[in-house]
């Protein structure tokens, strides 16, 4: 029902359809960005039992941030101590 009057609307005013479609594309992008971050994000534990502290278990040169400026993640060494 609401489809239908929404797909009447448009065909009415099809200077609302670049707007429906870019609202839709970044709705869609944003909802792609937070699936990312809560499934690869190294502070997000999804098992507390097996794996409390997953940051403890990345390699010092294990690139996590989407986009970084200026930084060699194969360079760096550990400098943090085994618990």
């Amino acid at each position: 029902m609401v489809i239908s009057t929404v797909m009447k609307q448009l065909k009415h005013h099809p200077a609302l359809i670049p707007l429906f479609f870019f609202i839709g594309g970044g709705a869609a992008m944003s909802m792609l960005y937070l699936g990312r971050l809560a499934l690869k994000n190294p502070e997000c534990s999804w098992d507390r039992k097996n794996n409390p502290e997953p940051w403890n278990n990345l390699d010092p040169n294990f690139q996590y941030k989407m986009f970084t400026v200026n930084m060699d993640y194969s360079k760096l060494k550990k400098d943090r101590p085994d618990f």
